[in-house]
């Protein structure tokens, strides 16, 4: 600002935050930035120029060693040795608050995820939504927001009754209905509410009894194996309680007296399209039941009726439609169709061999997450699942999973890890504590460390601001690159070797790595993947 304002030229062209980021040459400098490119032509001043004139300023300034500009108009920059050492002090005094932000603070978060009808076992697509939906809710708290994770349970409409038919059926030794669920979960299941209520195939009400235990079983079943794999919830919302209550009914009536919803051809519809829908969509059919809008409207209004002021659904890859219908909701509503936000994964596929998995051993027609959690493993199976934006369909190689090498990823980060590990262990044999005098590193490899270890927050906010924790997973696989070619490097010994006089060297990277290790904790637990000690 004071080198425009100094020349009587418009800071208003300046933009609200300025990119700052590192070049893929390290020789290019620590850092670069477009702005004297982003902002030269608004005022009036050839880039080149104003890239000089930006140069001039910051050149001398405590934290910058250098400044040169390059082509056009780019400026690269090198740290100064102490804005090296400040980085890894603020690492090291934060601790486990590294990445931490306040940004989201006083916002109320309704996150919702997962929900997979209460019909059969987690399948690969709800096993993706549970690792990056937990991880999700781990990086908005980390960037200070108040996040409710929500699991809305299907236990209303015509799925639920094909489930109590299909457990009626395998209970009396039948095949499955047509439409209906079969696999062993299902005979599981059939046999144990035989087991709680030996009369329920002779009794009057025989489908309410298995309705009311089956779909009791198969829900607790799903809550299990979410906590197993490191996914919990703080609350389980019941569609069916919307109906029993009464708030459809109400949200519907209050919809029709504010004009929201119209009445033709027998059934009342929403004006969705006049809130940005691509058609008006139907909330009470002619046979006077609800749409399933009408419970998603519902449901939109409980949730801001408990406070929340942003509602994040995430959603399997054949809703693209509830974008504009929820959007439309919020809006018929008098909301600000805002604090509705819809996040859409793709499908998961399995490959073992080279070839498709597609036969679950329990479910009998699609893959569940036990099946690969069966296969590879807790942290293997979530690391996988979160690492991907979820716009992309997701490829998983089960034979790289299993492997301990550097072409599994999760292998790459936690070997990263495991390696600082096993240093901090041989220091404390040694009697060897760390030492900030952060000057003495001076080397290329150790400078790469640092920088990356101050890109940190940066990472996480974005990761916030964008919905994609999968950032934090592909910074960690950098961050193990740079930890690994910085281990690799014979020159820069942590620890004295053999009758090694012990240095100020020593001490300094022996806390440079220990920063190293703080940030892979913090980014490991982002994602809820364990950090292991020894590999």
């Amino acid at each position: 600002m004071e080198v425009l304002s100094g020349r009587g030229l418009d800071t208003a062209a300046l933009p609200t935050a300025v990119t700052v980021e590192r070049p893929r040459n390290p020789d290019h400098g620590d850092y670069a930035t477009n702005l004297a490119l982003q902002i030269g032509k608004k005022i009036g001043v050839p880039p080149r120029d104003l890239a000089g004139w930006l140069a001039d300023a910051l050149t001398g300034t405590d934290a910058i060693a250098s400044v040169d500009v390059a082509g056009p108009g780019f400026l690269n920059l090198r740290l100064a040795a102490d804005a090296q050492g400040a980085i890894l002090r603020e690492v090291l005094a934060a601790g486990d608050a590294y990445g931490t932000g306040e940004e989201l603070a006083g916002r109320r978060i309704n996150l919702e995820f997962v929900s997979a009808n209460p019909t059969g076992p987690i399948h690969l697509g709800g096993a993706r939504w549970a690792a990056v939906g937990d991880a999700l809710g781990r990086v908005l708290t980390a960037r200070g927001g108040d996040v409710t994770r929500e699991y809305y349970f299907n236990d209303a409409g015509a799925q639920i009754d094909r489930f109590v038919a299909s457990l009626i059926a395998a209970a009396k030794g039948e095949g499955a209905p047509e439409d209906g669920y079969a696999g062993a979960y299902i005979t599981d299941i059939a046999a144990e509410v035989i087991k709680q209520e030996p009369s329920a195939l002779s009794a009057e009400d025989s489908a309410e009894v298995f309705r009311r235990i089956g779909v009791n079983l198969m829900f607790e079943e799903i809550k299990q194996a979410l906590h197993d794999f490191g996914t919990d919830f703080d609350v389980f919302f019941h569609e069916d309680s919307l109906h029993r209550s009464g708030a459809v009914e109400k949200a519907v009536e209050a919809l029709k007296k504010s004009g929201a919803l119209y009445f033709e051809n027998g059934a009342w519809w929403l004006r969705s399209s006049e809130f940005g829908d691509d058609k008006d969509r139907v909330v009470i059919k002619s046979d006077g039941d609800p749409a399933y809008i009408a419970g998603d409207i519902a449901y939109l209004q409980d949730k801001r009726s408990r406070g929340f002021d942003l509602c994040i659904y995430m959603l399997g890859a054949d809703h693209h439609g509830y974008i504009g219908r929820l959007k439309a909701a919020a809006a018929a509503l008098g909301d600000d169709p805002a604090v509705v936000e819809v996040l859409i994964g793709q499908m998961v596929n399995l490959v073992s061999e080279g070839k498709p998995v597609r036969m679950s051993k329990r479910a009998g027609t699609v893959i569940t997450m036990e099946d690969l959690v069966e296969a590879v493993g807790v942290d293997a199976a979530r690391y996988a699942m979160v690492r991907s934006s979820v716009d992309s369909v997701l490829d998983i190689d089960l034979d790289l999973l299993r492997k301990n090498s550097n072409d599994n990823p999760v292998h790459y980060v936690r070997y990263a890890y495991a390696r600082i590990a096993s240093v901090r262990r041989n220091a404390a044999d040694l009697g060897l504590e760390p030492d900030d005098r952060f000057e003495l590193l001076v080397h290329d490899r150790e400078g790469d460390l640092i920088r990356t270890l101050g890109e940190f927050p940066r990472v996480v906010a974005a990761a916030a601001e964008l919905r994609e924790p999968h950032r934090v997973a592909r910074y960690l696989e950098e961050l193990a690159g740079v930890t690994h070619r910085f281990y690799d490097t014979s020159e820069l010994r942590v620890l004295p070797r053999g009758d090694e006089e012990t240095t100020p060297v020593h001490r300094a990277r022996l806390q440079l790595v220990l920063a190293a290790r703080q940030v892979f904790t913090n980014g490991l637990g982002l994602l809820g993947v364990t950090a292991l000690e020894r590999m």
